[in-house]
């Protein structure tokens, strides 16, 4: 029985979206099925004025077929040195965005000034978060750009991570070893779903060809980490990158299995990713904080997997400006020659383990900590420091007397906001949680979304711009999050509290497994830990930090075609959260340096 099969009889109401076309797809920039096609492109050759230059000749094949094991075909297209002489490793960035840059998907229609990587440093061949062909062929890698299941004219329906798509990665690095031009070492490499897949293949198989892989920024768990966080349902972003695949299949929807299975259970099982079960192959992460659906995942990678061979580096920019700078691309070939050529580099003495990014935002007087060389992450144990909410701020005494702070649940602008400021340099790193005692009166569930944001000595809100420099003063950049990081967040659907899996501590970060929900009668108060994703932050002393708390998330939009106009949430009436006398409402957050 194949992977499909076994999967469809598990889960026979998986829904499936029919893709359009590629040469029907608005977006996608198809030119062609060219089986078999081989050509060469020179050195010195540009696809579009303004980019990149191929430095090297370039041997590209086009869609050439990958058996998988049940029969199906997917099509790959190859970039290798064009010296028949010489073998090489195979770079495989898997992906359903659409190779050699026909995805509907790209830096310049994600953001704005093609979020800040300057066009020559892209050859226009490189798949939407993938390498840049022209750039690790002259390095003496070659590009095995597949097509997933399903994508492009690759045969079959596109699986979201999960078995099947492991099963297919496994057979696409045979195939790659196989061929003449291989050295026998295959890597991968890559951002949000190319990293995706990295970790979803490395944790439920070994290849024995597999050396090395760079999972940049990924999430391990589709329901808690994008679909469903805190039991909220997150429709438009998965709606919004199905509709950019094309193919002549069927795409796995998981907007449409988060409206069918709520809660989670062995369809989002199968789906997670679970990084402990990584164990020998080397792993360089990144990590950042101003990504909404990665941060998570990155940080929970290098803690929990295995394996000894493991390095983070946690960067202060967007992930796709990131991928494309040449510190960053010098410094993976680095790492990738240990592993993929045998070449002693001095890679693993003299790389820290984790280099340390903090966050000193714009217009604030901290600056921001660069890749600062540490052993672990969090960098040290970090002092777990409570402030409790009082009225209107934030103190590290217990009020005495009760208060109450009210906010209109279905509204994209209220909130309920608690302030403290910092009486000398303070970092934060680590994982933040708060604990507040919350009720609704006119529902029976409600939504919890809180925010951690810097404020300045005056208590003007900042905000991170996500890469420097930015061609506009921080009030004319767009308000996307792609461009621009408010503050790290947490959610809750109030009815999943008592899924809260048991802890140690009181400072333990609090988990939840969301297998069950208990509505909440209205007007009934009820105590809700809510854990928050990882923070990095820098305070020079006046500065300050403002817990907000809503009803509706509160980033700014991942980009401009998904900003709300109106609110999405099912909240009704008005939330209110209780502090101070028998209500201990507090934050806590992680202290390394004051």
């Amino acid at each position: 029985m194949s992977v499909q099969e076994k999967l469809s009889q598990r889960f026979p109401d998986t829904v499936y979206t029919a893709l359009v076309p590629p040469e029907r797809h608005l977006g996608f920039k198809y030119t062609g099925f060219h089986p078999g096609k081989s050509q060469t492109l020179p050195r010195g050759h540009v696809k579009s004025p303004g980019l990149q230059a191929f430095p090297v000749d370039v041997t590209w094949e086009q869609d050439v077929a990958i058996h998988m094991r049940d029969g199906i075909k997917l099509y790959a297209d190859i970039f290798r040195p064009a010296n028949e002489d010489v073998q090489v490793p195979a770079i495989i960035p898997w992906s359903p965005y659409g190779k050699v840059g026909t995805s509907a998907l790209s830096l310049d229609n994600m953001g704005p000034w093609n979020i800040g990587v300057p066009y020559q440093r892209l050859s226009g061949y490189e798949t939407f978060e993938g390498p840049n062909p022209a750039e690790w062929c002259s390095r003496g890698y070659a590009i095995v750009d597949v097509d997933a299941r399903g994508c492009g004219n690759s045969e079959g329906n596109l699986t979201s991570w999960g078995e099947q798509e492991a099963t297919d990665v496994y057979d696409s690095i045979t195939w790659a070893t196989q061929q003449p031009w291989c050295n026998g070492s295959v890597v991968m490499m890559g951002n949000s779903w190319l990293a995706i897949s990295q970790l979803n293949f490395a944790s439920r198989f070994n290849h024995p060809n597999l050396k090395a892989i760079a999972p940049w920024e990924g999430l391990t768990d589709p329901y808690r980490q994008q679909s469903c966080r805190g039991g909220i349902p997150k429709l438009c972003f998965g709606d919004m990158i199905i509709q950019a695949f094309a193919g002549r299949g069927k795409a796995e929807s998981l907007s449409a299995m988060v409206e069918s299975r709520p809660l989670f259970d062995d369809y989002w099982e199968e789906k997670q990713i679970r990084p402990a079960n990584i164990h020998d192959i080397p792993m360089y992460l990144t990590a950042s904080y101003s990504t909404g659906l990665h941060c998570e995942g990155s940080f929970q990678t290098f803690e929990q997997a295995q394996t000894a061979r493991k390095w983070l580096r946690v960067h202060a920019s967007q992930e796709w400006h990131d991928l494309y700078q040449p510190h960053a691309t010098n410094d993976l070939q680095r790492f990738f020659d240990v592993y993929a050529k045998g070449i002693q580099n001095g890679w693993e003495e003299d790389t820290p383990p984790v280099r340390l990014s903090l966050l000193g935002y714009d217009g604030s007087h901290a600056s921001t900590v660069v890749e600062r060389a540490e052993k672990q992450w969090p960098p040290t144990s970090p002092h777990m420091r409570r402030y409790y909410l009082d009225a209107n701020s934030l103190t590290r005494t217990k009020p005495s007397t009760a208060s109450q702070v009210a906010h209109e649940g279905h509204s994209l602008s209220d909130s309920s906001d608690f302030v403290v400021y910092f009486d000398r340099y303070t970092e934060l790193c680590g994982r933040p949680f708060v604990k507040l005692y919350m009720s609704c009166d006119a529902a029976d569930d409600f939504d919890v979304v809180v925010q951690i944001r810097k404020i300045s000595s005056s208590g003007e809100l900042l905000e991170s711009l996500n890469w420097s420099p930015m061609p506009k003063p921080g009030p004319e950049v767009p308000n996307v999050n792609v461009a621009k990081h408010l503050g790290q967040q947490g959610m809750l659907r109030a009815s999943h509290h008592i899924s809260m899996r048991p802890r140690q501590s009181d400072d333990e970060v609090p988990q939840y497994d969301h297998k069950s929900r208990q509505p909440i009668a209205p007007g009934v108060v009820v105590p809700l830990l809510i854990p928050i994703w990882p923070v990095g932050m820098v305070f020079e002393a006046g500065e300050g930090l403002m817990l907000r708390i809503s009803g509706h998330d509160m980033a700014l939009p991942e980009t401009e075609a998904l900003r709300l106009t109106s609110p999405v949430d099912e909240n009704r009436g008005t939330h209110t959260v209780y502090t101070g006398g028998e209500y201990e409402s507090y934050l806590v957050i992680p202290v390394i340096t004051n």
